[in-house]
Formats: C-alpha cells, structure tokens, sequence
C-alpha cells in the first residue's frame, strides 16, 4: 500500500510534469510554412496544374504553400523572376536567352519538348501572303523574346530572308491582337491559345510553323535563391509536373474541360491546343542544353542580343528526381 507522503510526493511529481508539457504546448511554435509562388501562363502545364490543385496536394505534406500569378508571356514571367516577385515559372526558349544576355538572375531547373503546331506565323484569310518570301518588307507583329520570335528568325533563314527584311512590330499579345484585327500589321507569329483563338475567330490562315524548322524545347526556371534554399521544393514541383504531363497526354478532353473555365474559352479551342503539345518535363541534359545553346547562337548570329552567351552558366543540374533525361 502506498503511504499517503509517497502519494503526494507523485502527485506533485505529475503536476509539475503536467504544468511543464502544458508551458510547452502554449507556447511552442508552429512549423514554419514557406510560400512558392508559381508564374504561369495561359498555354503551359502550369496552367493545366494550376486548375488540377495537384500541386497544392503535393506540397502541402512538405511545408509549402503555393501563389499563383498569371503573366501574357515569357518576358514578363522572367522579370518577375529577376524581381523576386516569383520564384518558379516557364517559358519558351528565347526569353530565356534574352533574359541571360540581360543579365536577369535566374536558372534552369527543367525543360520540355517543343510542340510542331503549337506556333505560328499566321495572316488574314485574303491576306496577299502567300510565302515565306512574301513576309520582306512587311509589317509582322510579335512579342519581343519569345518563343514566337524565335519562330519567325527560323522561317525567315529558311527563305532566305533576314531579320531586317521584315518589319517587326513589337507587341505582346492582346495588342498584337488588335493590330492584326486591324490590319495595322500584315502579320502575326503567335503561340497557343492566342494562335489557336486568331484560326477560330478571325479565320487565320497558317503560312508556316515549327514543321519545317528545327523547334525549341521550353523551360522551367526558378531564382537562384529559390533552388538554393529549397532544392526538395523545387524536385517536387517536377516530379509533379511530369506526372501531369503524362496524365494531360493520355487524356486531352479531359485536361480541356478542366482547363476551359480558367482560361475563359471554349473547351473545344483548348482542346484543339492542348493536343498540339507534348507535354514532358525532362532533365537539363547534354542534349537539352546543346538545343538551347543554338537557340542562343541564332539570336547573337542575328544581332538580337549583345553578346555571346554559354547556357551551361544558368544551367542548374542540381535537381533530377522530378524529372525524365530527354529520349526517355
């Protein structure tokens, strides 16, 4: 039996424990969260993950958060980037370029497989362009740096043609838009959902797109900062992308439907887009920086950019479970 002094010694003994866990559990801390926010566009797998919550699901178990912020092309996303007002995006290859010769502060964490017929050069219906050697001398309306002007430089040296043989007209794209409505331009070199949008409302007619010339994979880019300070942030975001990649590529109706009421359209115009592309996000390997590397020489070569550049300085290796090598 136990005496009433030992009874109340263990008494005193668990309040005093019982007073120390409840100190602890009044004050202890919270884990701290971190927030990634994503720069996206209208067309890319960010989008399609965007409107899944997939990423939300992933990252959430880790610690993280996520902020979405919509921009109307790659230029913008990437002065975002250099801002550290994002910490993640994608964009087409040349801004990337245009970035790096800039001096934005940024690398690349992964890529993906450029798409055919995702881009084009494009005219009214009764437009007198017929050819590419019918572009010299005439007003082309583009985005500066992006995908769509690495199109054009491509199908111009396919003709023959320069860059200073045409006239560029720089615009992003709603005001490209309105110059092409308008015919304040004689044409348009735009990438989906605007391209897809010009065939279906305005009856755009196709001169050309990546079918003739050789294409660019796009790219996922993140700060400096970010891949240094959360590396297993920046593997899951790629490891989810791959598998919606996969998913989006089996199942394009579907990706359509979700994808339509986020982006405003009808869900046949996306789908019509979505099946242009094939999505995959692949490691920063040889291959993969090699493609880049010509994209970077084709824009110094036509005076686009100041100076030479080598893509392996912004080129960060440090990640690759998230994503498949090229060829995979």
């Amino acid at each position: 039996m136990i005496s009433s002094h030992r009874f109340a010694s263990r008494l005193a003994a668990a309040f005093v424990a019982f007073a120390v866990f409840a100190f602890d559990a009044a004050h202890a801390q919270p884990a701290a969260r971190h927030t990634i926010r994503i720069g996206y566009q209208k067309a890319g797998l960010l989008a399609i993950l965007k409107a899944q919550r997939a990423l939300e699901r992933t990252l959430a178990p880790l610690g993280y958060d996520v902020k979405w912020f919509e921009f109307p092309a790659g230029p913008q996303l990437l002065e975002a980037l250099n801002a550290n007002s994002i910490d993640f995006g994608s964009t087409g290859a040349p801004p990337a370029v245009f970035a790096q010769a800039a001096g934005i502060r940024f690398v690349y964490v992964g890529a993906q497989p450029g798409a055919r017929h995702g881009e084009a050069l494009i005219v009214k219906p009764d437009a007198p362009i017929r050819t590419l050697a019918d572009l010299r001398g005439k007003r082309v309306a583009l985005q500066k740096g992006s995908s769509a002007n690495y199109l054009l430089l491509q199908l111009l040296l396919s003709a023959g043609l320069r860059f200073d043989d045409i006239r560029p007209v720089y615009l992003a794209p709603a005001d490209a838009r309105a110059a092409f409505e308008s015919g304040s331009v004689d044409a348009w070199v735009v990438w989906d959902p605007y391209y897809a949008a010009a065939q279906q409302a305005l009856r755009a007619r196709t001169i050309a797109d990546y079918a003739s010339v050789e294409s660019a994979f796009s790219f996922y880019e993140a700060t400096p900062a970010f891949v240094q300070r959360q590396p297993a942030a920046v593997d899951a975001i790629l490891a989810q992308l791959r598998a919606a990649g996969q998913w989006v590529n089996r199942h394009p109706a579907e990706t359509a439907a979700l994808l339509a009421p986020q982006v405003g359209l009808d869900a046949a115009l996306v789908e019509k887009w979505v099946r242009r592309v094939p999505y995959g996000t692949i490691a920063l390997d040889d291959a993969v920086i090699r493609s880049q590397q010509r994209v970077a020489d084709a824009f110094h070569d036509a005076k686009l950019i100041p100076r030479k550049l080598d893509v392996r300085d912004v080129a960060w290796r440090g990640v690759s479970t998230g994503a498949q090598r090229a060829g995979d």
